[in-house]
Parts: structure tokens; C-alpha cells; sequence
């Protein structure tokens, strides 16, 4: 199922999240993406919470990211989440992050996949999920 659903999040670069250079340490990007995941799925009414209680879990099986601006402590970021493609048991999203000067600063993809909490084995997506999606299907 292709998917197009576009969430905005905002995040300020804390202090402790950067570097000697001055420039966000490359690590929390993978943070940012999450909360950018975590809030976009919120706001389409399934949190991760209530996937958890489902009994199903939601790890990151593939991440990549490329870095063109940095950016730098007290930056107010924007963080666009995408959710892209719902495939199986894998879900996808895409991020673009924005400074305050509306400098793309880098881009970036995930795959996750849906596992039954107990037995860490690949599983279909919560039922309540692939009916919200359904809203956001394109061809």
C-alpha cells in the first residue's frame, strides 16, 4: 500500500547535542527521526503505545541518512515525517529536517517491521493501523 501522509514536528538542538565544531552531533539525528515517527503516528490516532499493547512491536530493520546543512545549538528544527509505503509486515517513512532559516539539512529513510511481541517473529500490522492508512493510500 503507497502511502502519503506528511507530519511536521519541532525540536530545538539542545547544547549537550553538539559537538567541539558547535554543530549537532550526527548520532541524535537517529532521535530526531524518531520523534518525528513517534508523533506522526500519533497524530493518524495509533500511538506506539497502543501497538504495544496490542502485543506487537515495531523495530527499525533499515535506516540511511544523508547530511547536507548542519545544524547548530539553539536551532529551532522542523522535522517533516512521511509515512510512505505499508508492505507485509514493513512499514516505511521518509524525514526531511528544516532549520529555522528553512535550510534542508538533511533527508532520510526508514524501514520498520511489525514483530509479535512474544514470540520476536514478523507479524501483520494492527487491523485498527491498515484501516487509518487506508485513508492515505495513493496509487
Amino acid at each position: 500500500m503507497n502511502l502519503l501522509y506528511t507530519h511536521n514536528t519541532n525540536l530545538r538542538v539542545r547544547y549537550s547535542e553538539t559537538d567541539q565544531m558547535g554543530y549537532c552531533y550526527y548520532g541524535n539525528y537517529a532521535s530526531y527521526f524518531e520523534v518525528g515517527r513517534v508523533e506522526a503516528m500519533r497524530s493518524i490516532g495509533m500511538s506506539y503505545k497502543a501497538i504495544e499493547d496490542s502485543g506487537k512491536m515495531l523495530p527499525v530493520i533499515s535506516y540511511t541518512v544523508d547530511f547536507l546543512n548542519p545544524a547548530h545549538y539553539d536551532d529551532m528544527l522542523t522535522i517533516k515525517t512521511s509515512i510512505t509505503k505499508l508492505e507485509g509486515a514493513k512499514l516505511f517513512f521518509s524525514y526531511e529536517i528544516y532549520n529555522d532559516s528553512d535550510i534542508k539539512l538533511c533527508k532520510a529513510e526508514t524501514t520498520l517491521v511489525f514483530i509479535n511481541s512474544g514470540s520476536k517473529k514478523p507479524t501483520q500490522a494492527p487491523k485498527e493501523l491498515i484501516e487509518i492508512l487506508k485513508k492515505y493510500e495513493v496509487e
